[in-house]
């Protein structure tokens, strides 16, 4: 699968889920804007990732809010493994604060196998937070804080994505469309 493709099914995800089933109500107007960079890896190993992870954080601390917002950082093959996939999440965290990036940008994670801890595997609310592919995504805190301003409930966010799915069930996610892709090799290149 090459860069393109991630790119195009990861753009799908959002669309649909993201902003289709309004997972993120922050993530609407920072997408239509054109604000969300896409760059997908192709590290062959772990020390490769983190390397683009440091010159995701780096270009993200240092590039106009406007120009860019946040940071979709996917590896389309190097962590078919969820767990380990959260041990990296773990080491990204640690790259934020070497970075002196800590209450300036944050990560989240996203994985085809994402399991929150207490769920079993198939419990279809751990589907808000299952994407095509492994995805860190950095987010600016500032972002953050003014869409908590716009949404003055977002501690509410998570339960309501939690119903949205079970109301929606695993026939409704198939529905959208949003099958896990082969996993492939990919060749360079960003959005």
């Amino acid at each position: 699968m090459n860069h393109e493709e991630v790119i195009a099914a990861t753009r799908e995800w959002i669309e649909k889920a993201v902003i289709g089933l309004n997972l993120c109500p922050f993530a609407k107007s920072v997408y239509v804007k054109n604000q969300v960079r896409i760059v997908v890896s192709s590290a062959r190993h772990i020390d490769g990732f983190l390397e683009d992870l440091d010159r995701e954080l780096d270009h993200l601390a240092e590039v106009d809010p406007e120009v860019t917002d946040t940071t979709l950082l996917i590896h389309p093959t190097l962590f078919p493994d969820f767990l380990d996939f959260n041990d990296v999440h773990q080491i990204a965290d640690e790259a934020v604060v070497e970075h002196d990036l800590e209450g300036v940008i944050q990560i989240a994670s996203f994985h085809p196998q994402y399991q929150f801890e207490g769920t079993e595997p198939d419990d279809i609310t751990n589907y808000t937070n299952r994407a095509p592919f492994p995805t860190l995504h950095l987010i600016r805190e500032e972002s953050l804080d003014r869409a908590v301003e716009a949404f003055p409930e977002a501690e509410t966010i998570y339960e309501r994505n939690m119903e949205t799915l079970r109301k929606l069930g695993l026939a409704g996610w198939l529905a959208l469309g949003l099958h896990a892709p082969k996993r492939g090799t990919s060749d360079d290149g960003q959005a």
